[in-house]
């Protein structure tokens, strides 16, 4: 497996830069030439095993190209390599890492005097993270690690900090060569140890883009056409119902979560919530799981609300609650033009269903149809 070092990407890419303004016309698209750069330095001396160790940053930067990220054409890169026939160019400077390997030793090599001293600063960072104080957050991190068996341990709780919920994540060479996909346009990378070295970057599935993936790669499919202003609309109703709106910076596997705030102060008002959607997903995607957390809601799982006509139903067992939940999500996203793949999340609660309340379920879709803004007597009226 290739590493893309980013200090090395950095360098190769304005030394790619030079070249492409050397025998290009860089205004225009070069890309379906590119292999002329590589033809010229073979010819200037490039032996097979730096072209081995070169490729794998020429092939993304190529391939950014052809997607529209790549900038600093103009002004011109002050870079004469490719002046002269054929050119000259000291490869192995280029993709050598800054760092001696002396001072890239793996941090848990168990080798090195300042070892037990850099364990103790990852323990003191992890420590004041507060992320791990309770047995709950424990098991969801072991769980996330045994997802995500292709990285060491340690990485995983590293990804973990950074994007809870993500279930796929690769180099930038990994998922072009492996995939056909690359980093959208301004994707954060996130970080991880590398084995004898320093750090590597790579990307969730939800920050490429290219080839299509097989569904299954994803936790929560919809299919349906929603757009960004739309799904807007949406929340700006559901915003003035006393629910605080959080969008989250997480991984595909975490979806979104709804908590009581404030009880009303008074018989007639309403509770204050605060609802969390994963502002990654697609809008269609996004649109299932705010139906979802409202049906929790309506349904009576964070207690009576008197205002909004609740009961208090905290009472119902957890697999039945997300049933009820999703199949009031279902109704409402099916009855606006969007097919969730409910039946995948709902495989997990097969046992459930003899116990489901449809009733509850029904007017639960209602309520959350109406808080959204997309009530049954609102679409009548618009297509009268």
């Amino acid at each position: 497996m290739a590493v893309i070092d980013p200090v090395v990407n950095g360098r190769v890419a304005d030394f790619i830069r030079g070249a492409v303004q050397s025998i290009f016309d860089s205004r225009f698209d070069w890309t379906p030439d590119a292999e002329s750069i590589l033809v010229l330095m073979r010819e200037g001396g490039m032996s097979p095993e730096q072209e081995r160790r070169f490729l794998p940053y020429f092939d993304l930067f190529v391939e950014q190209a052809r997607q529209g990220e790549v900038s600093g054409f103009s002004p011109r890169v002050d870079d004469e390599t490719f002046v002269d026939y054929p050119p000259k160019f000291d490869l192995d400077a280029l993709l050598t890492p800054p760092s001696s390997p002396d001072a890239q030793k793996d941090l848990f090599d168990g080798t090195g005097p300042r070892t037990e001293s850099e364990r103790a600063l990852i323990d003191q960072l992890i420590a004041a993270t507060k992320l791990y104080d309770s047995s709950e957050a424990i098991q969801e991190l072991f769980a996330f690690t045994v997802r995500l068996r292709e990285f060491a341990p340690f990485n995983a709780m590293l990804l973990h900090i950074q994007k809870p919920g993500l279930t796929h994540a690769a180099t930038a060479h990994d998922w072009w060569h492996r995939f056909g996909r690359v980093p959208k346009k301004s994707a954060r990378p996130l970080l991880v140890l590398r084995m004898k070295g320093p750090v590597d970057f790579v990307f969730d599935v939800q920050d490429t883009e290219g080839k299509d993936l097989p569904i299954d790669a994803f936790s929560f499919p919809t299919f349906g056409n929603l757009s960004d202003n739309r799904f807007a609309e949406f929340m700006r109703a559901v915003g003035k119902e006393k629910i605080d709106l959080v969008p989250l910076d997480a991984g595909d596997g975490q979806a979104g979560w709804i908590r009581l705030l404030a009880r009303a102060k008074n018989d007639k008002g309403k509770n204050v919530y605060q609802l969390a959607y994963n502002r990654n997903h697609a809008a269609p995607t996004r649109f299932v799981t705010v139906a979802h957390e409202l049906a929790h809601l309506y349904l009576g799982h964070l207690g009576a609300d008197n205002g909004r006509r609740v009961p208090d139903r905290r009472n119902t067992p957890h697999a039945l609650m997300e049933v009820e939940a999703e199949m009031a999500a279902y109704l409402v996203a099916m009855r606006n033009g969007l097919t969730p793949r409910s039946e995948s999340y709902l495989s997990n609660y097969k046992g459930a269903f003899e116990d489901l309340n449809l009733y509850a379920v029904t007017r639960t879709a209602n309520a959350v149809e109406t808080a959204m803004g997309i009530s049954a007597q609102k679409l009548w009226n618009e297509k009268a």
